[in-house]
């Protein structure tokens, strides 16, 4: 493997491991296609960032969305890592992997009243507030519920994250956050409320970043807002700089320095007093799993060729939606295989199942094994069952263990949850 990123996955003896299980013998047991994650590589990502965030008062949320299988996130819990959702739906995993309420951060556009009750009534460290409805909604809420919750101020900064127009959250043309010019006003309105103690602000400007600059750009900018609200005499407690850390896909990609990303936000915002609350996700998670898949055919035209295997878009969508970039390797790595000019391809009826294309890869025969690398964030969450597929197993392994966390549910089971109303017989 190139990617320097994933240490816990390589070859040995030409046969790709994941920590010290053979990749074949878990395809044996489990089916293709399947993903596979790391505990050791999570593990390893959470320290380096607390690593480099030493000497700052602050508390990291994983951003939920990233990859939410609970057995990911009670590892993450036991690391140390408080949650950051956007729906009811995470909420509840969160508490079902045993993260109390006080350690979950609410963010999102577009929280309805029945997900704001259910957080109040389990427990809440903050929530994320975007809009003024939502400001109006969540007091309403919270006072018929007779308490009084925690609350900051999300900023739009209108700052340029230089990353794919598509996971862009920071711009004025984004449906993220308060315009920074209306928020110190949003901030004087907010503190108002009856039921809503506003402890301070929070920015998030997209994913995936791999330049420093736009962070740099944003951490001034909301500097100086904090330094105005403190001057009209706010506690300001909080400034919550969400995530956004971009990760390696290949060895071509250049990533953030954790340590320049820790020293700007000192010498930014440092001298602020607040506690800093970070909401990564694909940072910890994303170089810490891999998509397993078969070969079913191999299909040569005159002007191309195709390899065909059993995971699909729908399986990963990354590739179709982004144009994302996922390195491809086999799991038999054999040196003497003639390189092959080719696109990866799957099996659903569209041409945007397609993974790779016009890349080299090992001639490889029906039945063999390719790995995926960087899966682990943005994959089995964002899944479907497209063309009846059903949704595929996922997979943790830890020193010489593994274990099936996500089992495949059976073609029969998806089936069954369609109902034919009486009316049609």
């Amino acid at each position: 493997m190139r990617n320097s990123d994933q240490l816990f996955f390589s070859y040995e003896n030409g046969i790709l491991k994941a920590e010290g299980v053979q990749v074949p013998e878990i395809a044996e047991q489990v089916g293709t296609p399947f993903y596979l994650y790391s505990a050791s590589s999570i593990a390893r990502s959470y320290a380096k960032l607390t690593f480099a965030l030493r000497g700052l008062k602050y508390s990291i949320s994983y951003a939920v969305k990233a990859n939410s299988n609970i057995a990911i996130l009670k590892h993450l819990g036991s690391l140390g890592a408080g949650m950051d959702i956007v729906s009811s739906g995470e909420y509840l995993r969160a508490k079902s992997a045993g993260i109390a309420g006080d350690r979950i951060v609410f963010s999102g556009v577009g929280k309805t009243m029945d997900e704001m009750a259910i957080a109040i009534e389990g427990g809440i460290k903050q929530f994320n507030v975007e809009s003024e409805s939502e400001l109006t909604a969540l007091n309403s809420v919270a006072k018929n519920l007779g308490k009084r919750i925690p609350i900051v101020i999300r900023v739009n900064p209108d700052i340029d994250a230089l990353t794919h127009e598509k996971i862009s959250t920071g711009r004025s043309d984004n449906k993220f956050g308060i315009p920074y010019s209306e928020a110190i006003e949003f901030f004087e309105k907010a503190s108002k409320f009856s039921n809503l103690e506003v402890s301070g602000l929070a920015v998030h400007i997209g994913s995936q970043l791999t330049d420093l600059e736009p962070f740099k750009r944003t951490f001034v900018k909301i500097a100086e807002m904090v330094a105005v609200l403190k001057n009209k005499d706010y506690n300001i407690k909080r400034i919550d700089l969400g995530g956004g850390i971009g990760i390696s896909y290949s060895d071509r990609t250049k990533v953030i320095d954790l340590q320049e990303y820790a020293n700007t936000i000192k010498t930014t915002l440092g001298h602020l007093d607040c506690e800093f609350e970070f909401e990564p996700g694909r940072f910890l998670v994303g170089n810490s799993g891999l998509f397993i898949c078969s070969v079913i055919y191999f299909k040569s035209l005159e002007n191309r060729k195709f390899l065909v295997i059993d995971g699909a878009m729908n399986d990963l969508m990354r590739p179709a939606m982004y144009g994302a970039y996922h390195e491809a390797i086999p799991v038999n790595n054999l040196k003497s295989s003639s390189m092959v000019k080719m696109d990866i391809v799957g099996p659903v009826c569209e041409t945007s199942d397609t993974f790779c294309r016009d890349r080299n890869f090992p001639l490889a025969a029906e039945g063999d094994l390719i790995a995926f690398c960087s899966a682990g964030a943005y994959g089995a969450v964002m899944a479907s069952e497209y063309n009846s597929r059903p949704l595929i197993p996922e997979v943790l392994v830890k020193g010489l263990k593994f274990s099936i966390i996500r089992e495949r549910p059976t073609i029969q089971s998806i089936i069954d949850r369609d109902i034919i109303p009486d009316w049609l017989n």
